[in-house]
């Protein structure tokens, strides 16, 4: 559709600008018309011609184009279609006819009209000068007011187009967490049941302590899910304590040639969150952090005051890097370096740190085979 308006506004642009060229010829050549017509009864009245009279009695179809006629030294003699010039005084209308032919000689030649007596000598000359018409100048302007129209037409579709999109795409999101929740609903009801009977059978088995662990991880991913599309509710955390626990659960579970550096300015420094969601969010970009990095390296994490309101979590890692004409494309869906994946993880990141928090994420750095920093941004303080 967008397209289809381009094509058709297009179109009319061209069709416009063409008989803009159409009644401009046609005009210049009423007034030539004009101006050899007087030459030929100016001549055949010989030199007591009223010319004045003459231009009247030739120009008085004439009720659009402005017309002045002067004598060889540029004098106003005579004039039309200038209603301005009839509400001003005699010395007011002068100035403002010599105002209208330097104007006019900016716009086109002037035409020439000879005189010439009995022996074909030319004794004197007068000049025509004239500019476009009210419609022609009209015209020449609404190519432009219609470009302006269909860049604003173009706008609003684009943008209805994009919330339209992005509606449908949130409806997804939101429809696919609430049925994984539910589909993990059944299973994990199982397994909490079968770790109970298992401590009770073998209270002293660490692996049933450690099994226990995941199933609880299992209830917090489903309560997680729950949550999309729902308005979750944010507290004042200390982000560093929050930061801990999310390595603290991973560290084990990742390769222990992982090195996590976490500095916290002051270390109690406190956010606005949902734990669940932003412990989640933490663990995709550590995830991610790894992958880059292959299972090798060093993740530093920092959390400082941006300003008064806001506090800042830089990540970096020590990974691949990104290209920089790639970096535009991390949070789209479907955007993933790994030969395996959704390309999802970033994507949810976005949504939970901007739609659910009020906040921004962003590649703060990128190098390619030096690392890549993301930035959080999150506001310190509950808004009003």
């Amino acid at each position: 559709m967008l397209t289809v308006s381009f094509v058709i506004g297009a179109g009319s642009i061209l069709y416009t600008n063409r008989l803009v060229i159409d009644i401009r010829e046609r005009e210049k050549r009423q007034v030539d018309l004009y101006a050899r017509t007087l030459e030929y009864l100016a001549n055949d009245n010989n030199q007591s011609a009223d010319l004045s009279f003459i231009l009247d009695e030739i120009v008085q179809a004439n009720t659009t184009i402005p017309v002045i006629l002067t004598d060889d030294r540029g004098k106003p003699e005579y004039y039309r279609n200038l209603p301005k010039a009839e509400q001003l005084s005699e010395h007011r209308r002068e100035d403002y006819l010599l105002e209208q032919v330097e104007e006019m000689k900016g716009e086109h030649e002037p035409i020439q009209v000879r005189l010439v007596d009995a022996q074909n000598q030319v004794y004197g000359r007068k000049f025509i000068y004239y500019k476009n018409s009210a419609l022609l100048a009209q015209l020449q302007f609404y190519p432009y007011v219609q470009l302006l129209v269909i860049i604003l037409f173009g706008l609003v579709t684009y943008a209805i187009f994009n919330y339209s999109k992005s509606s449908e795409q949130n409806r997804v999101w939101v429809g696919l967490a609430k049925e994984t929740a539910h589909q993990l609903g059944t299973p994990l009801s199982s397994l909490m049941a079968w770790v109970d009977y298992l401590k009770s059978q073998y209270p002293q088995d660490a692996n049933i302590e450690e099994f226990d662990k995941d199933v609880e991880r299992l209830e917090m991913i489903t309560a997680r899910f729950s949550s999309i599309g729902s308005v979750p509710k944010l507290t004042k955390v200390q982000l560093g304590d929050l930061v801990d626990r999310s390595i603290s659960y991973l560290r084990s579970r990742l390769s222990e040639k992982i090195n996590f550096n976490v500095k916290s300015e002051p270390y109690d420094i406190e956010g606005m969150v949902n734990q669940d969601l932003f412990s989640w969010v933490m663990e995709n970009l550590i995830k991610n952090s790894v992958d880059a990095m292959e299972g090798k390296g060093d993740i530093d994490i920092h959390i400082f005051k941006l300003d008064h309101e806001n506090v800042a979590i830089d990540l970096r890692d020590t990974g691949k890097g990104i290209a920089k004409n790639r970096v535009k494309h991390v949070f789209r869906p479907g955007f993933t370096t790994k030969q395996r994946g959704w390309g999802l993880g970033l994507t949810l990141v976005k949504r939970i740190i901007e739609n659910y928090h009020g906040g921004r994420i962003f590649v703060k750095k990128t190098d390619v085979k030096k690392g890549t920093t993301f930035r959080i941004i999150l506001t310190r303080f509950k808004v009003t």
